[in-house]
C-alpha cells in the first residue's frame, strides 16, 4: 500500500477549515484524506488565534498561568467544527468502498507548545520554563487537551475517517526522559480511549525528528509510526519491531533530484522496509517549489512496484 503526505503553505490565507485529497496505491485501490489544520479546534475550546502572514499561527493571548488554563473550555466537535463531520460525512459517501478516508488530529504537547509559546517557536522556551517551573499547570492543560483529542478521533471516525493520524511535531523538542513525563503518558491515554470504542480504528502517530524516540514512540499503542527521513529505515524498523507498522520515510528534497535518482530512493526504502506493514511515503509534506512531474514520477514507480522484482 503506497500513500502520499501533502502540505499546504500560505500563510496569507485563513486556515482552510477542510480540504481533501485522493490518491491511489500501486494496485488501484484509493484513499482520501480530509486536511484540517490541527489548530482548528482551538477557538471551540476558548483559544482564538489568527494566522498572519509572515508568521503563520499567532496565539495573541498564550496560555502560561493556571488561570489561563483554567479557561480553557470542553471541546464539542459536533458544535464547534461541525463542517468537518459534514465533510468527512460526504468524502464517505462520495467514495463508497473504492477508497480509504483519513483524518489526522494535533497531539496534546504540540498543540500546548502552540498555545504556550504563542506560536511557532524555535528554541521552545516558554513551553519548557512551564514545564520546569510548573508542570501542574502543564499538565492540566495537556490533559485538557487529552480530552479534546480523544473526542475528536472519535467524532471524525463516527463521520466516516476510517483512520487517523495524531502529530505530534514538537514532542521531539523534548529530552527522552521529559518526554515520558509530558507527551507519552497522554498520547497512550488517547489510544486507550479511542480503542475502548473505536477497537479496529487504526492509529498513526507522527513526531519529526523523532529519532531518539522510537523504543517510546512504539509505547503509546499506535498501529503505525511515521518516520521521517533523519531515521535509516531498516534501523526504524528493528528498534521498532516488526509487529508495528511504518509510514515513510523518504526525504522530500529527493523530489528536486532526477527521475532515476528518485526510483533509486523509492526502492532502497521499500527494500529496507520488507514486504509487510510498510506505507510508503515521504518523511514529511511536499516542500514548495517540488517539480509536479517528479511528484507524478513517485507516484507512478510506487503504483508500478512488485516485491518478487526488488529481491536484487
Amino acid at each position: 500500500m503506497e500513500s502520499f503526505q501533502a502540505r499546504w503553505e500560505d500563510d496569507a490565507k485563513p486556515i482552510m477549515p477542510t480540504l481533501s485529497c485522493v490518491l491511489e496505491d500501486k494496485i488501484g485501490r484509493k484513499k482520501v484524506i480530509l486536511f484540517s489544520d490541527i489548530l482548528t479546534p482551538l477557538p471551540g475550546m476558548n483559544i482564538p488565534f489568527d494566522i498572519l502572514k509572515g508568521k503563520g499561527p499567532v496565539i495573541h493571548d498564550p496560555l502560561r498561568t493556571a488561570n489561563d488554563v483554567a479557561g480553557v473550555t470542553e471541546f464539542v466537535p459536533e458544535e464547534s467544527v461541525p463542517y468537518v463531520g459534514e465533510a468527512l460525512s460526504i468524502l464517505r459517501e462520495e467514495v463508497k468502498s473504492e477508497a480509504a478516508v483519513l483524518g489526522f488530529v494535533g497531539a496534546p504537547f504540540t498543540l500546548a507548545s502552540y498555545v504556550v509559546e504563542g506560536g511557532s517557536s524555535k528554541h521552545f522556551s516558554k513551553i519548557k520554563n512551564l514545564a520546569f517551573s510548573q508542570p501542574k499547570v502543564l499538565h492540566a492543560l495537556l490533559q485538557k487537551f487529552t480530552d479534546s483529542m480523544s473526542r475528536y478521533i472519535k467524532y471524525q471516525a463516527d463521520n466516516g475517517a476510517q483512520a487517523v493520524q495524531i502529530f505530534d511535531s514538537w514532542a521531539t523538542e523534548l529530552s527522552p526522559v521529559d518526554f515520558e513525563e509530558f507527551s507519552l503518558p497522554y498520547l497512550k491515554e488517547i489510544v486507550s480511549s479511542v480503542k475502548k470504542t473505536h477497537p479496529h480504528l487504526p492509529l498513526i502517530l507522527y513526531a519529526s525528528g523523532s529519532g531518539g524516540l522510537l523504543e517510546r514512540l512504539r509505547l503509546t499503542g499506535v498501529d503505525v509510526v511515521s518516520l521521517d527521513w533523519t531515521v535509516d529505515m531498516w534501523e526504524g524498523r528493528r528498534r521498532l519491531g516488526l509487529d508495528v507498522a511504518v509510514q515513510g520515510n523518504i526525504d522530500p528534497g529527493v523530489l528536486f533530484g532526477s527521475k532515476e535518482f528518485i526510483t533509486k530512493r523509492i526502492h532502497d526504502t521499500i527494500k529496507k522496509a520488507g514486504s509487510d506493514k510498510h506505507i510508503l511515503n515521504l518523511g514529511h509534506g511536499i516542500v514548495v517549489g517540488t517539480p509536479e512531474e517528479n511528484v507524478a514520477h513517485f507516484f507512478e514507480v510506487a503504483k508500478g512496484i512488485r516485491y518478487s522484482n526488488l529481491s536484487s
